[in-house]
């Protein structure tokens, strides 16, 4: 099973899974990098029957978070980017078609949040992170973000994860709850495709009721900023 490798987001179909290709750098989050997820996002959601979504990275990434040169050059954007970014996010958490993560890389900060929206998650074994760094570089969980990570993930982890800044390992994340599986780097798509196509016949609109009720809190939360358009 062989995957294109590319420096943009793209989509490519597998059977019953769409693959979504977030890039092969360091996959920040920026507006042209929002266009092209968000653009293919409108086609998975368009999808009716059996489908599944893998979203997956080549390189040393899977996504290290927000473009902060950006975000720096463009101080004036940032509330109204904020909120594209965790209206992405409820998207993802509440898409009407089964969503696993394929974890090759280092997932950071709003990368590791983008990661935990989706319903499974399967990460690398032997290299690569799962970090939250925001106690470090001193910047707060929004609410929206803070009850994402809360709905994801045990209690205990989500303390661990958030105040210490912890870098979690594939076998460390698994143990934490963080991810459901590991695999060697070579089968971390594959598998991933493979518990996609397992889940593909339970896409629909009683997925997405299910989601959407099992994450109101979280749901309500990211969709504070967008109807502030603030911080």
């Amino acid at each position: 099973m062989t995957f294109f490798s590319m420096t943009g987001p793209a989509l490519n179909r597998v059977g019953d899974v769409l693959v979504l290709h977030l890039g092969s750098d360091e996959n920040r989050m920026n507006p042209a990098w929002m266009d092209a997820v968000e653009s293919q996002l409108d086609v998975v959601a368009a999808e009716r029957g059996p489908i599944a979504l893998v979203t997956m990275a080549t390189g040393k990434f899977w996504s290290n978070g927000l473009d902060l040169q950006w975000l720096m050059a463009n101080a004036d954007a940032i509330p109204a980017f904020s909120a594209r970014v965790e209206a992405l996010f409820a998207r993802v958490l509440a898409l009407g078609v089964p969503t696993v993560a394929a974890i090759q890389g280092h997932a950071f900060g709003a990368g590791a949040m983008f990661a935990l929206a989706h319903d499974q998650h399967v990460m690398r074994a032997d290299r690569g992170y799962f970090c939250f760094p925001e106690v470090d570089i001193q910047i707060p969980f929004s609410v929206g973000m803070t009850e994402l990570i809360r709905a994801k993930l045990p209690i205990p982890t989500a303390n661990a994860a958030m105040t210490t800044g912890r870098r979690y390992s594939g076998a460390e994340a698994l143990a934490a709850g963080i991810v459901e599986r590991t695999a060697e780097e070579d089968d971390v798509v594959p598998a991933a495709v493979e518990l996609a196509r397992t889940l593909a016949p339970k896409a629909g609109p009683t997925l997405r009721t299910i989601k959407e009720r099992l994450y109101c809190t979280a749901l309500e939360g990211l969709s504070q900023l967008e109807a502030s358009g603030h911080h």
